[in-house]
């Protein structure tokens, strides 16, 4: 079907679209930076927010719980969706599947990412170290318990002990994870998989900031872990084999499981330990938001793959230019 729709579009006039949350205003800046058209796809509670901007072409205000008519019209536009956060969230897995728009990267990861389950399988099929997982009956504290779905950390909490998680899982509603807490710090790793290149480009990182877990409650609050903000972060350069070697086992984890090449933005979530192991605990198959904190600016760790600072945002439309150039659109898009 993508491939069928790629044959009618007018290269000449290809748009870049996304949904206007997360990540837009750094795709679209970028996109429109390359001499791509920019399309963005609103709620009508937001859209005044992004006519603001220049460099988006269109904004649309559409209800994102019907899609398929967007995409429709997207695909009519000549438009590639870049998918991030926001669109997994409110579009969801099953009609992002479906939808007849060329997406770019794999969009066969959104399923997976739906399914806290099947994301640690999958992270476990690449041989990277994943905390332990419990059910509720063997648990052995302290853990956190985490929601389906790419909520921000919203819904999220953590249980001292055995005890105190059959008691707060009273109030769970929906499927949910259950995880060893690991001890450490948190970081964020942004890859990019280029079938273009052809190789794993270890592009940047970062930390969030979350609500009451990063807050001043002084104990006076339950902790939450809702993202609120990023921080740009560097690593010791000694990590970074290790954190290469991660992205590049799940690129070849994706290939095997799921038949296709990687390509395009994701994310390793983790926790590094005081002995400097590290425990990967999530990852994201598109665009991260943590990739905001080098918008404009580029990521430090770009400048090891070009002659100047990249952001996310560049590297993708960079990715999408010469693929379109090559006539290679069919291997960035799925």
């Amino acid at each position: 079907m993508i491939e069928a729709l790629l044959k009618r579009y007018d290269l000449e006039r290809l748009a870049v679209a996304t949904i206007a949350s997360h990540t837009a205003l750094q795709i679209l800046r970028a996109a429109k930076g390359r001499g791509f058209r920019t399309l963005a796809v609103a709620r009508p509670s937001s859209a005044w927010f992004y006519r603001r901007f220049q460099f988006i072409d269109e904004v649309w205000e559409a209800d994102l719980s019907n899609f398929r008519p967007v995409a429709e019209r997207l695909a009519e536009n000549n438009a590639v969706l870049i998918p991030h956060g926001s669109y997994v969230e409110y579009v969801g897995w099953r009609q992002a599947l479906e939808a007849p728009v060329p997406t770019f990267g794999v969009r066969r990861l959104v399923e997976i990412e739906a399914d806290q389950h099947r994301k640690m399988d999958l992270l476990r099929r690449a041989g990277i170290p994943t905390p332990k997982t419990y059910s509720p009956k063997d648990a052995e504290g302290p853990v956190i318990v985490k929601l389906f779905g790419a909520k921000g950390g919203r819904g999220y909490f953590f249980a001292k002990n055995r005890e105190e998680l059959l008691e707060r899982l009273k109030g769970v509603d929906g499927p949910h994870i259950i995880q060893e807490y690991v001890f450490g710090v948190p970081a964020y790793y942004h890859y990019f998989a280029s079938p273009i290149y052809g190789r794993v480009e270890l592009f940047g990182m970062d930390v969030r900031y979350e609500a009451n877990v990063d807050g001043r409650t002084f104990g006076l609050a339950e902790p939450t872990f809702v993202v609120v903000a990023n921080f740009p972060l560097v690593l010791r350069e000694s990590l970074l084999p290790a954190v290469q070697k991660y992205g590049e086992a799940f690129a070849d984890a994706v290939r095997e499981a799921l038949g296709e090449e990687m390509k395009g933005p994701y994310s390793l979530e983790s926790i590094i330990r005081d002995d400097l192991s590290i425990v990967v605990f999530e990852f994201s198959g598109r665009i991260v938001a943590g990739t905001n904190v080098y918008m404009g600016v580029g990521s430090p760790y770009s400048v090891l793959y070009f002659d100047r600072p990249m952001d996310m945002g560049e590297r993708i439309a960079h990715e999408l230019e010469l693929a379109r150039d090559r006539g290679r659109l069919e291997d960035v898009v799925s």
